[in-house]
């Protein structure tokens, strides 16, 4: 990474270039409608290298507790840490809007996403059994949460 990272804060007129990131690296991604309206109610951020958006993410803090809704790295981009760095920039924000505690959802299936969860400290809590649409079906979400403040 010999470009600096940097993060902005989404806007509408970014949806064009956030849904193109979404769709290449989601089998299910949000549509246009949920970042338009996520972008009214939430912590909405793009994360960049040089002038290149290499991702966004979504949390949603409501008094002391963040739930990650999305976090999103464009596919030639990932397994070089941007994922990680854009985690533990999205969690520094929960923690300035007063968080204690975020919980997010992962994949089963999705291990190179709970790994990550792990390495920043999250800890795994539950299962939703049927929460994402899968090819074929439906597919279990795991429960995630990690203690932001002491």
């Amino acid at each position: 990474m010999s470009d600096a990272i940097s993060f902005r804060p989404m806007t509408e007129a970014d949806i064009d270039a956030v849904l193109k990131v979404e769709y290449a690296a989601f089998s299910h991604p949000w549509t246009r409608g949920t970042f338009l309206d996520s972008i009214k109610s939430y912590d909405c951020w793009m994360m960049f290298e040089g002038s290149q958006q290499v991702g966004h993410g979504v949390i949603n803090v409501i008094i002391d507790e963040a739930h990650l809704l999305n976090i999103t790295v464009k596919p030639e981009s990932q397994g070089r840490g941007l994922g990680l760095r854009l985690l533990e920039y999205l969690m520094q924000r929960a923690i300035q809007l007063k968080a204690g505690e975020c919980f997010l959802e992962v994949r089963a299936s999705n291990q190179s996403a709970y790994r990550l969860y792990e390495r920043y400290g999250f800890n795994e809590i539950g299962r939703r059994r049927d929460y994402y649409p899968a090819v074929g079906g439906r597919e279990d979400a795991l429960v995630m949460a990690c203690t932001l403040l002491d």
